[in-house]
């Protein structure tokens, strides 16, 4: 039996909680791949890619799309409101992007509604003070409907009298929960006909991406695995109950698009220079509100998608560490040094203290995570512009400081650096794994 062809799959993933740069990172890397296949996240995921003095912001379609000649797939791991599905394309189309024979969404992804979005809407708003902080934007909802195994796929909308039977059914169970739960009457009309056009517009996308991307690996293409949100917001392993509701580790590209584990050959995790976060939950790292507003300022932390102001803190080493252990990242990608360009001082979390002992673990509650003492380790800072470097040794001498305390820290290479949102405001590390990949 011939040996089967070595191929490349390489899985892009947040190390920390979303907003890392993920796209940025893997719209530059996609120039070195065939195919970019989104696991895992709804519509709730900004990507956000700067060149040519363009802005791009990509919600569900991978951002390998703004390559040339390059194809994506949106995989069964996802969950896709094909309204937002359609404007985004609209929005590609406008700037001269063309999908057409280079975009395949999964027949078996499963669809979000507007009863999806009402009901996340009334549910935040009835837990008061202690909401999760989710975007409203009815991810929860659609993968509640996945697991209880009353989700509508890409597959029914394509059947209209099977549409309209499974939807006729669940309309009538949503009403009754959103009235008799939280008050709120269900808005249907018009949803059936509505969709049923949709269908006739997304039906030329649609494909059994497993298929396709199992014989473009036996055929020796390579593909790039792209995560949505990133490890600490995972539905297992992160901040529960603040987190997202897929898995959004390496291990999610496996069961996000039908490929094998062993597909993956390699992970590139990504990490900014600081910490963000959305929402609630615990962030031990968190910056004091005036050093939060100045990183927030020069990061432009406010989301892609929402337009939310992020949470801002130090880096966390412990976080880091544990991304390490759970992806089994291979090259960390540093983003947003930049911003630190002005800063006299950089605090980095190298621990944690729980009632004056150290912790070796992430605890798995919120609440004990909430009560946690950073310990820091305080390095100077550059006070010096990093801006159009692209050779690490182009970098000051204390910005090379940081990144090796990172690196050695973390016991793992630091194989990209990004000093700006252009494409082109990027170092790649020679002699890195990383390298080798591209």
């Amino acid at each position: 039996m011939a040996e089967q062809i070595r191929t490349k799959g390489i899985a892009v993933v947040g190390a920390q909680w979303g907003d890392e740069g993920k796209g940025k990172v893997v719209d530059y890397l996609a120039s070195s791949f065939d195919y970019t296949a989104r696991y895992a996240g709804g519509h709730n995921a900004g990507h956000t890619v700067m060149f040519n003095d363009h802005r791009y912001v990509l919600q569900l379609v991978p951002s390998g799309i703004l390559r040339p000649g390059k194809k994506a797939v949106i995989g069964p791991g996802a969950v896709v409101d094909p309204v937002a599905l359609l404007g985004e394309l609209d929005n590609l189309k406008k700037s001269g992007v063309d999908v057409n024979g280079r975009l395949f969404l999964s027949n078996r992804a499963h669809l979000i509604f507007p009863y999806h979005r009402a009901l996340d809407q009334a549910a935040e708003a009835a837990l008061g003070s202690d909401k999760i902080g989710t975007t409203s934007r009815g991810i929860g909802p659609a993968y509640e409907d996945k697991m209880a195994r009353r989700g509508i796929r890409v597959c029914d909308l394509l059947e209209p009298e099977r549409f309209r039977v499974k939807l006729a059914r669940v309309l009538a169970e949503k009403s009754k929960i959103s009235r008799g739960a939280y008050g709120v009457p269900l808005e249907t009309a018009g949803m059936l006909e509505q969709y049923l056009e949709i269908a006739g517009r997304i039906r030329g996308l649609v494909a059994d991406t497993a298929v396709l991307l199992n014989r473009a690996l036996d055929q020796g293409e390579s593909v790039l695995f792209e995560g949505a949100q990133g490890t600490m917001l995972d539905i297992d392993h992160g901040t529960y109950p603040y987190v997202t509701s897929s898995n959004a580790i390496s291990g999610g590209a496996a069961t996000g698009l039908g490929v094998a584990p062993t597909r993956v050959t390699g992970i590139v995790g990504v990490t900014k220079a600081y910490t963000t976060r959305v929402g609630g939950g615990p962030f031990p790292t968190e910056m004091p509100d005036l050093d939060a507003q100045e990183v927030r300022a020069r990061g432009n932390e406010f989301g892609a998608v929402t337009g939310r102001p992020r949470r801002c803190g130090w880096l966390d080493l412990v976080v880091l560490r544990y991304a390490k252990m759970l992806n089994g990242i291979d090259s960390l990608v540093v983003t947003k040094l930049d911003v630190f360009d002005a800063q006299p001082e950089i605090k980095v979390c190298t621990g944690y203290l729980l009632h004056g002992r150290p912790l070796a673990e992430i605890p798995p509650d919120a609440e004990t995570l909430a009560q946690v003492e950073p310990q820091y380790r305080t390095l100077p800072g550059w006070k010096t512009s990093t801006q159009g470097a692209r050779e690490v040794k182009d970098l000051p001498a204390a910005a090379r400081d940081y990144l090796d305390f990172i690196s050695n820290e973390l016991q793992v290479e630091i194989g990209m650096i990004s000093t700006g949102p252009e494409r082109d405001a990027t170092i790649i590390a020679r002699g890195t794994k990383l390298a080798s990949w591209l």
